[in-house]
């Protein structure tokens, strides 16, 4: 029996890997190719495995989505994300609550519910996706200019928590029609305050263990902040805060702290979160019957429809109103609203809550996330063209040498490349008057790298492999006309 299930396990993660292929080559999000795989597994489908126990998919599922917050929150580059995080929490936020309600109301009077049961099914597809956002862009080659890829990443990855906040406020509602509305504003409070707290003192301590730590084997400091991360939702959820959110901010905050192994931490991380992901949605595809879909069909493509262009528009153009943002990127700000992961996961909720309507909602929010990663995922590079924001996307190059910081050397391995208006075009290496403590480690040449030299001569388009401190770095920058290349 075990080996049965451990080659069942085995056969659909190396299938849900697979499967990310597909979505690099034809730019199908690949969340959703894991929900087909786990619907083709399921009890209607050729896999057969029985399996409707909301319990395990709603534990699995929220496992899954706190280590991928805390994956995302790790490569959140908190430098990028500052200067727009006063425009992205409020999308994250209050953007969230008003989608939520347009949604809402519109699907009570669609589907002739009470305004709870609407309000609960807006609730719970009111927060966006953008990690499907950028895959799709990735597998097109296409970039998007200016600060728009770290207010949305910052918007999508702090507002799963508000939408988890929303959904238990409706259920308690739904489960106890007495609480007064106002409950909802203290309990936002409190989850949000202790969430944050929580994440932030977390996050130090990681930082403050992994330096301080002097473990025998490397491969245990990834073990150290994976356990942290997990005593983190469980104790922060215990005290009534968000664990989500503590986990993002704690993501955050080591991620963007000196410490020894970030690299490998950054690494075992994403590949946590690429596990939690091909795990979870193939997990919630065999929760999902098919035949239930079809009699949704055309109310869920309508409910769709109403968030696609009419809630999220609103919404966001509505907090981005004072914004002295240009109306080009408002409106794909707007458009760019994918739902994911949390909205399936949200959905398995309301079936321990007891709520009469529980499978109703969960088949219309996984018919609302399909059409809303085909109809819009699909668009967003061509809309992107079509607004003037798409940019070309920038090749990560692979260097043949590693570098891990230690606490004893403050240095930094960056790219500096060489622009045609360069001054240090034509000039020997020796002839830059390089600093003491500024490096030349390798450079890029094409696809070739060659080893530096004193009288190796630059041209246009190298790309120069560096360890040096700050001031040194930003001198030379600035001296012979160097870009910096955003961090791999």
């Amino acid at each position: 029996m075990i080996e049965t299930i451990l080659i069942s396990a085995g056969l659909l993660l190396l299938i849900g890997v697979l499967t990310s292929k597909i979505s690099d080559r034809f730019g199908i999000p690949a969340l959703l190719l894991f929900l087909i795989l786990g619907m083709l597994a399921g009890s209607e489908g050729p896999g057969g495995i029985q399996f409707d126990d909301p319990g395990i998919a709603q534990a699995a599922g929220v496992l899954a989505l706190s280590l991928i917050l805390f994956s995302g929150g790790v490569s959140t580059d908190w430098k990028s994300a500052r200067p727009v995080a006063k425009v992205s929490w409020p999308l994250a936020t209050i953007g969230v609550f008003l989608t939520a309600v347009l949604l809402g109301l519109f699907a009570s009077a669609l589907l002739g519910l009470p305004w709870r049961d609407g309000l609960l099914l807006g609730s719970i597809v009111s927060s966006t996706d953008a990690a499907a956002v950028f895959a799709i862009l990735r597998s097109k080659g296409v970039n998007l200019k200016g600060n728009l890829k770290p207010l949305l990443e910052l918007e999508s990855g702090s507002n799963d928590p508000m939408a988890m906040l929303l959904t238990i406020g409706m259920l308690r509602l739904l489960t106890q029609p007495d609480l007064p509305l106002t409950s909802l504003l203290s309990l936002f409070l409190q989850q949000m305050g202790l969430g944050a707290i929580m994440g932030y003192l977390m996050g130090r301590l990681m930082v403050f263990l992994v330096n301080k730590l002097n473990l025998g084997y490397e491969g245990l400091y990834p073990v150290l902040t994976l356990a942290l991360a997990i005593l983190l939702y469980g104790a922060t959820a215990i005290i009534g805060g968000s664990g989500f959110l503590a986990l993002y901010v704690a993501g955050i905050v080591l991620g963007n702290s000196e410490c020894v192994h970030k690299k490998s931490l950054t690494r075992f991380h994403d590949g946590v979160g690429w596990l939690m992901q091909v795990a979870m949605f193939t997990t919630l595809g065999l929760f999902v019957f098919p035949s239930r879909l079809i009699p949704i069909a055309g109310s869920g493509l309508l409910i769709s429809l109403w968030l696609m262009f009419v809630a999220r528009p609103v919404a966001v153009l509505g907090m981005l109103a004072p914004s002295k943002m240009p109306w080009r990127e408002k409106i794909l700000i707007a458009w760019v609203g994918l739902r994911g992961a949390a909205p399936i996961i949200l959905a398995t909720f309301p079936f321990l809550y007891g709520i009469p309507e529980a499978d109703l909602i969960f088949h219309l929010v996984f018919f609302i996330v399909a059409t809303s990663v085909l109809l819009q995922g699909t668009s967003i590079p061509l809309v992107a063209k079509w607004l003037g924001l798409a940019a070309p996307l920038r090749r990560q190059r692979v260097y043949p040498i590693e570098f891990t910081p230690s606490n004893g050397l403050k240095g930094e391995l960056t790219e500096l490349q060489v622009f045609p208006n360069s001054p240090a075009v034509g000039r020997a290496i020796f002839q830059l008057g390089l600093p003491d403590d500024f490096l030349v480690i390798l450079l890029a040449r094409g696809d070739d790298f060659l080893i530096p030299y004193g009288g190796l001569p630059l041209q246009a388009g190298d790309v120069l492999l560096v360890l040096s401190g700050p001031d040194s770095l930003q001198q030379v920058q600035g001296k012979w006309q160097l870009a910096l290349l955003p961090a791999s």
